[in-house]
């Protein structure tokens, strides 16, 4: 795990599959409970994530997501991931918003003179179908700007080992321009980070930091597309209220 300085008005951390409690295939920092994980294992790996970054288990707030176009504002912990969304948007200290990634973008956006703060799962559909410009939209409806949002992406699967067919490299390409390429072999591929970089910029917001790192050649992370039956890494944004 890697994490901005404590003293930060907000905190922006991202994980990798080190240091947990799970057996193969799992192993062995996962945080999925939908994935066929022992649930003792997730919860302790949720549990010393938490205590990682001086929390509380419950101010961790997850989703369940289904790689919708669907913004959730949460201003409360609580016990069940929120149902059906693909996004979390707070404006709560010490809410801990996260996003469960195994080849998909964990982008993670906050404006922190405003005070708002946002977790997304931007796979290949939900970018397709507009859940980025529709958390943004939801930040501004709560006070953020976009030239003050600051978004930064995790590890995710890279255009370059991203294969898919013509047709899906084409629709993508037609709803988040700048997406379609072409991977190491030469075949159509899809690169979200580099279309999501560019639709950001079409909306107002230039500081964007991409780790580069691809998930489904780095064993660091786990990856659908590598292994199938596999684990999740998370990342998780909030507003620091010891500030």
């Amino acid at each position: 795990m890697t994490a901005s300085p404590t003293h930060r008005p907000v905190r922006m951390v991202f994980t990798t599959r080190a240091g947990g409690a799970s057996a193969s295939p799992y192993e062995s920092f996962n945080l999925a409970h939908h994935v066929g994980d022992d649930p003792t294992a997730v919860d302790a790996n949720r549990a010393r994530l938490a205590d990682s970054l001086g929390l509380t288990p419950g101010a961790l707030v997850w989703m369940e997501q289904l790689h919708t176009n669907t913004v959730t504002v949460v201003d409360s912990a609580q016990s069940d991931p929120v149902e059906a969304t693909d996004a979390l948007v707070t404006t709560t200290p010490g809410l801990a918003l996260a996003v469960l990634v195994a080849d998909c973008v964990p982008l993670l956006l906050a404006d922190q003179a405003n005070g708002v703060v946002a977790a997304v799962h931007a796979g290949r559909m939900g970018a397709r179908n507009g859940i980025v410009p529709a958390t943004v939209a939801k930040m501004v409806e709560l006070g953020a700007q976009p030239s003050g949002i600051q978004a930064v992406m995790g590890a995710a699967a890279a255009g370059r080992n991203y294969e898919v067919p013509q047709e899906m490299a084409d629709d993508v390409e037609r709803r988040l321009p700048g997406s379609r390429t072409r991977t190491s072999q030469g075949t159509w591929g899809i690169d979200v980070r580099a279309g999501l970089i560019r639709q950001l910029m079409s909306l107002g917001i230039t500081a964007i930091e991409s780790d580069p790192r691809c998930t489904i050649e780095d064993d660091d992370f786990f990856s659908y597309r590598r292994q199938g039956t596999t684990g999740r890494q998370a990342g998780v944004v909030w507003l620091n209220s010891e500030v």
